[in-house]
């Protein structure tokens, strides 16, 4: 049975609080994911794909078969993932059917027993950030109005991932940072450097080496010895 809008609204204002709180953005992913269960009736598994250079990865779903679809379309190269979001919303009523993805679907059929599909691109403005992919055992089962609750709660997803994970480049960045201004001070003590030189060996070894400048600086401050510094 369909919740009514105003206990839509309630829910959904809840799990936006919640989403707003996640101090990392697995957790709002994964809030993500069991909010769309939650809100959309007819929703019976849901995941969160987020879109990475040369892959997009399931992060965060509401069952292990979501990995198997996921993993799916790797294998055919073939899925709603595959190439990007194109539309705002996907919808198809039987996988098993489907011409889109002919044979990701009937895999999908046979492996996890899905039959419908419904996926929301994440963006903010025009970038975007990852796909939420609800899926149901029945065919057809997904209305215009889970597509346009999908929406909404799409729309309140996209804000929360976004600004969860501007938090968590931030951190990140302040960390590297602060690795980056120990290890240049040991190599400044160590062989009597000024900051300036200290930092250009630090940068000259993460390019002779190809490893990234953070991951130098951790090594210096934890072992005390360059990447590739005889023992």
């Amino acid at each position: 049975m369909r919740i009514d809008r105003h206990e839509f609204g309630r829910r959904l204002a809840d799990a936006a609080r919640e989403m707003s709180e996640a101090r990392h953005p697995a957790d709002t992913l994964q809030r993500i994911a069991t909010m769309a269960v939650e809100l959309i009736d007819a929703c019976d598994v849901a995941g969160v794909c987020v879109l990475r250079t040369g892959r997009n990865d399931t992060c965060a779903h509401t069952h292990t078969s979501l990995q198997v679809m996921d993993d799916l379309q790797h294998d055919l190269a073939e899925g709603p993932a595959m190439g990007g979001p194109s539309t705002d919303v996907v919808s198809v009523g039987d996988l098993s059917t489907d011409t889109r993805w002919p044979r990701w679907g009937r895999e999908v059929v046979d492996r996890t027993g899905v039959r419908a599909y419904l996926g929301f691109r994440l963006f903010v403005e025009d970038d975007s950030i990852g796909l939420l992919n609800l899926y149901a055992y029945e065919p057809d089962a997904f209305d215009s109005d889970d597509k346009l609750d999908g929406l909404v709660a799409a729309a309140h997803a996209s804000v929360a991932l976004s600004a969860t994970v501007r938090r968590d480049q931030m951190h990140t960045a302040l960390t590297s940072r602060q690795l980056i201004g120990e290890a240049t001070g040991i190599l400044r003590e160590r062989f009597a450097l000024t900051s300036d030189q200290a930092f250009a060996v630090l940068k000259r070894v993460s390019s002779q080496q190809n490893i990234k400048l953070f991951v130098v600086a951790q090594q210096v401050v934890e072992t005390g010895t360059l990447p590739g510094a005889a023992p």
